[in-house]
């Protein structure tokens, strides 16, 4: 006789969430896609060139690394199942972005931001807040959060430099994924934030992308 499979509870998802975390922040995530491949070779980079790309795909690591804490957060708040499951897939894909971001800093001769831990915290208190309000909220995070990504991914391509098409591969795919994302919150129902929490979401993403920049 086959055993019933036991429910997870509340303890369970809870356990399950910090695992992840440790896991993310250790940098032992997997990925489940291949890092995207560039259409054209490396031209190489001299040394200005290298640290200037490395900084921008820490910066991007680092939004993965809330994108990971966001995600988490809001599924783990939510009580809605279909909508923990769209959730958890978001934050796979956000997980194989992470995993190419991390292993092209190793590429650079790099490392990932140093405050890791902090940017991770901060984003999952603002994904628990925002699913204890209400899904449709939570969705609305995501919106907004996504939108200011995309944006400030367009802006990398412009600044890395023009032999690196390695990086320029992944930051493409990366903002085609996020743009998806967004698309997929409002379709299931996002609330528009108002002016003052955009505004505020800025800033401090302001704060964290040029603090990520060197630390």
């Amino acid at each position: 006789m086959q055993a019933k499979s036991r429910r997870l509870t509340r303890t369970d998802a809870w356990i399950s969430t910090l695992d992840h975390g440790l896991k993310t922040l250790a940098g032992v995530a997997p990925m489940s896609r291949p890092t995207p491949v560039a259409t054209r070779p490396d031209s190489p980079l001299d040394e200005t060139q290298r640290r200037e790309s490395a900084a921008l795909m820490r910066v991007n690591h680092v939004g993965e690394i809330c994108a990971q804490a966001l995600y988490r957060a809001q599924a783990l708040s939510t009580r809605n199942e279909e909508l923990r499951t769209h959730l958890e897939h978001a934050a796979q894909e956000e997980l194989d972005h992470l995993a190419w971001t991390a292993e092209r800093l190793r590429d650079l001769n790099d490392r990932p931001s140093l405050l890791n831990p902090l940017w991770y915290a901060g984003a999952f208190a603002i994904g628990t807040a925002a699913g204890l309000v209400s899904d449709k909220v939570s969705l609305g995070f995501v919106v907004e959060t996504e939108r200011q990504v995309e944006a400030h991914l367009d802006s990398h391509l412009e600044r890395l430099p023009q032999g690196d098409e390695t990086s320029r591969a992944i930051v493409t795919q990366m903002k085609d994924e996020e743009a998806r994302h967004a698309e997929e919150a409002i379709a299931r129902g996002a609330v528009a934030l108002p002016a003052p929490v955009k505004r505020l979401m800025r800033v401090a993403a302001r704060v964290m992308t040029r603090t990520a920049h060197y630390l």
